[in-house]
């Protein structure tokens, strides 16, 4: 197991970590969260033992193995599966030696070792590692210099999961993959035999591959059991008994000062004032939790334009003369919210540079509305801002008459306040660079937005402060992510791009994500019966039932509150009073159990009741 026993350390006087312990158990698999700064990527330095510490220990099995990422694959010539292979070291060893050892007793300890290790199955389990992070057979043998530096950073990813540590230490795995490199991983990781430790703000990453979420927060780690939402679905109730406990704590300080300042100065009363004196001080002070900095993105709303605002007309676009998609037929009005989905190397990318202008069409019509203005975020757009140069600076190229206080109101509505405008974009984290490439896309208040993986270095919160604001902005959205909780919550159209061509995909995400993991490709589409239209009396049917399931969750809400009102009693958890509290959490557990079940069958109500009035 790793075992994390008191900890301290500080970076530059901050202190990072105090006192902080935590244990997982081997073969666990643990999402690492916390805010941005907070020290995670430090805790990965520590157990690889890197830094040293100033108090505590960590400590895992004599002779385990612990594994990462590495910060970039050199550009070389060696071929890819080459790469990978290369990265289980014992295994290149023995094979080296295999090749060269005349001592006989030698060459049988080295082949019953390379039994033992697998290694004639080598080169299948690394080419399946590397196809599934989006390398075919054919870019599997070229040389690593012919990539960039983002898929290098997969053939990294690569060979520590070929190499199989004994504890993998992943940091942010996701933030150079596709949508279908990232559902590849969460089936890799939930299946794979030893210790995981991933730092990550997926979170369907989070939910579906790790079964517990270990969280640092103000120096301290806890192990929490259970995937994210569980764990910030139980951190918010914490939170709201923590709160219910100051506020409970300060009335009673404040009835106690207020008889001291009273009766301190009569005789009669001395007595009673210095005793509760003493109880004042004897009072351990309980902290309200310190609420969460608010995480904003405040996109300003264009003018409205008649539909549609663009339409591709047998469009065809690629690359010199090879074109990468054909025969476009696309229509995209002002209201919609689309995804696109396909494999990596399929055309995403070059579908949302021609719908931005940023490539021409080589056949066909494209036809946009007079006015339409188009915002386009790509990552390579964060990695080009002046590194020295200021965000107030790159704002005021864009809107030189404008006043200092626009432009700082103009920042401040993408989360970055007074210290960060003035600060050189050079030192800005990630997440910061991100927030100022998604102002400069929006400036404009464009009609379309186009965004192509624009969660990458963003938390947790600021993801889901840019879902509020996707879902509240009155323009069309074009969005390519790996993040399936972003596609989720803010698409309502799906378009499929594949084999040269681009098509609506009828099913859901989930389907998609299941056809993913079970196939090298998606099906063609059967078509679908056509459905006979549902007569009157079976539609009132349908709202009835729906009006029943809204009442039912109502209802059931209405107790949930209740229950947690209870479960917020700092009474509740005195010792005396554990089983009465493990009956009324018990009952909370059953609550939230009926909850989804309501919830569900509301859900199908309402999507029969669709499919009933569209027939």
């Amino acid at each position: 197991m790793l075992k994390i026993s008191d900890i301290t350390y500080s970076v530059e006087g901050r202190p990072l970590f105090e006192g902080a312990s935590a244990t997982i158990p081997t073969g666990h698999k643990v999402g690492l969260v916390g805010r941005n700064g907070a020290g995670k990527t430090t805790l990965f330095r520590l157990i690889r033992g890197e830094l040293a510490l100033e108090g505590g220990t960590i400590s895992i099995p004599a002779r385990a193995r612990i594994g990462g990422v590495a910060q970039e694959v050199p550009s070389s010539a060696t071929s890819l599966i080459d790469t990978v292979l290369a990265a289980d070291t014992e295994r290149a060893a023995l094979m080296a030696e295999a090749a060269t050892a005349t001592d006989a007793h030698r060459i049988a300890e080295v082949q019953t070792r390379l039994a033992d290790i697998d290694a004639w199955s080598a080169e299948a389990r690394a080419a399946s590692i590397l196809k599934g992070l989006g390398f075919d057979d054919a870019a599997q043998q070229r040389p690593c210099s012919d990539f960039s530096g983002g898929w290098r950073m997969r053939v990294a990813l690569a060979g520590v999961l070929f190499a199989q540590p004994d504890y993998l230490l992943l940091d942010e795995p996701t933030n150079y993959l596709d949508l279908e490199g990232a559902l590849w991983l969460e089936s890799y990781l939930a299946k794979y035999p030893h210790t995981v430790l991933i730092i990550s703000h997926d979170r369907g990453l989070l939910n579906r591959a790790v079964g517990a979420i270990l969280h640092l927060d103000d120096r301290k780690l806890t192990l929490w059991s259970g995937p994210y939402d569980q764990f910030a679905r139980q951190r918010a109730e914490q939170r709201a008994v923590q709160a219910a406990e100051a506020r409970k704590q300060e009335a009673r300080r404040a009835h106690l000062q207020s008889f001291v300042d009273r009766f301190k100065a009569k005789a009669s009363k001395a007595r009673q004032a210095q005793s509760r004196v003493k109880m004042l001080e004897k009072m351990t002070p309980i902290t309200a939790p310190e609420e969460a900095a608010k995480h904003v993105f405040t996109f300003p709303a264009p003018e409205e334009l008649s539909p549609p605002i663009l339409r591709l007309e047998g469009t065809a676009v690629g690359y010199g003369d090879r074109a990468v998609l054909r025969k476009l037929d696309l229509r995209i009005d002002q209201d919609d919210r689309i995804a696109l989905l396909g494999r990596n190397g399929e055309g995403k990318s070059t579908l949302s540079k021609l719908l931005a202008g940023k490539l021409p069409a080589m056949a066909g019509q494209i036809h946009r509305a007079s006015k339409l203005r188009i915002g386009f975020f790509a990552q390579h757009q964060v990695e080009e801002l002046h590194l020295d140069e200021t965000p107030i600076q790159h704002v005021q190229r864009l809107r030189p008459e404008e006043g200092q206080p626009r432009l700082r109101a103009r920042l401040a509505g993408f989360g970055l306040g007074a210290d960060q405008a003035e600060t050189r974009v050079g030192r800005l984290s990630g997440g910061q660079k991100a927030r100022l490439s998604l102002l400069l896309a929006t400036i404009d208040a464009p009609h379309l937005l186009i965004l192509d993986e624009p969660t990458n270095h963003l938390d947790i919160e600021s993801r889901e402060a840019l879902v509020e604001a996707l879902t509240d902005y009155s323009g069309a959205v074009i969005l390519v992510s790996h993040d399936m909780h972003l596609l989720g919550l803010v698409a309502d159209r799906l378009w499929l791009v594949k084999d040269g061509a681009v098509t609506p995909y009828e099913d859901d995400l989930e389907a998609y994500r299941a056809l993913l993991l079970q196939s090298d490709e998606p099906k063609p589409e059967k078509p679908k019966p056509e459905k006979k239209r549902a007569s009157r009396d079976e539609i009132l049917a349908l709202k009835s039932e729906l009006r029943k399931c809204e009442e039912r969750v109502g209802k059931i809400e209405e107790m949930r509150g209740k229950l947690a009102t209870k479960l917020a009693d700092p009474e509740l958890y005195e010792p005396s009073r554990a089983g009465e509290r493990e009956t009324w959490q018990k009952k909370y557990a059953e609550v939230m159990e009926g909850l989804d079940r309501a919830e569900a069958l509301w859900l199908a109500a309402q999507e029969r009741l669709d499919a009933a009035e569209a027939g």
